[in-house]
């Protein structure tokens, strides 16, 4: 499958067939946009749009007074291939302010199986219980140097109710966590999601953020997903390209706050 037909496949199944991604969400279908409405505490947005110069700004309208009608800040995540070619200079224009712009980067999980081992001393292990919750907190918020209460409510409801979508790791030297990741298999696509990969600063250029690519890779195989998919950083795309994910475009996630 070349790069253009793995696009189109990402669209039709990760957009436009997106599912709720938690119990007090919905997603609304038309023929325009495919928007997810969720509660206050949740992530409420645009994830697929197909529109044209004639009828964009009116689209762009609409979502705009759907939403403040519901009192929801909401993001509307704009793909390099999407349309009109000027989609992000209309959505500045009617109020939205984008945020940092993300490499989609994919790769068949079928390469990523092998040739990457933590470490000695190191060991992966499954996150399953708030115990494993607080070990992966914590390798994060010293990862990314920034507080970690976010990642410990979303896991906390997403390992009860999506126990079986949310694989959660985390890599410990000794009982030190010293790296952490997640990954979100998609149902009914052959999708899985790599999110959250960051190592402590004095282990890295160790191999740790490669195994947990492989130890998750290996999970997705065995569950009959065929591609990882990754929203990458600047940080984190070298690495990932080096490791052999191909660059599909960019995304930016553009907020409209009412």
């Amino acid at each position: 499958m070349n790069h253009a037909d793995i696009l189109a496949l990402y669209d039709r199944e990760m957009r436009r067939g997106a599912r709720p991604d938690s119990s007090d969400a919905r997603i609304e279908r038309t023929d325009a946009v495919v928007r997810q409405i969720s509660s206050a505490e949740g992530w409420s947005g645009i994830l697929w749009s197909g529109l044209d110069a004639g009828d964009a700004d009116a689209v762009i309208a609409e979502q705009v007074a759907l939403y403040t009608g519901l009192g929801r800040e909401f993001e509307w995540k704009t793909y390099s291939h999407d349309t009109p070619a000027d989609l992000e200079s209309r959505l500045r224009a009617a109020g939205f302010v984008p945020d940092d712009p993300e490499t989609l980067l994919i790769a068949e999980t079928k390469t990523q199986l092998t040739g990457a081992e933590p470490p000695e001393g190191v060991r992966i292990e499954p996150v399953t219980d708030m115990a494993g919750v607080e070990l992966m907190v914590r390798a994060n918020e010293r990862a990314f140097g920034r507080d970690g209460s976010w990642l410990r409510d979303l896991l906390r409801v997403r390992l009860t109710e999506d126990p079986d979508i949310l694989v959660a790791v985390v890599a410990l030297a000794g009982d030190e966590p010293v790296s952490s990741a997640r990954m979100e298999l998609i149902p009914g696509t052959r999708f899985a999601g790599l999110w959250g990969g960051g190592t402590v600063p004095e282990w890295r250029g160790k191999g740790i953020y490669r195994a947990l690519i492989s130890y998750r890779a290996r999970i997705a195989h065995e569950r009959g997903y065929e591609f990882l998919q990754v929203d990458a950083s600047e940080d984190s795309r070298p690495i990932l390209e080096g490791l052999g994910f191909a660059k599909l475009g960019t995304t930016t996630p553009y907020l409209y706050t009412p």
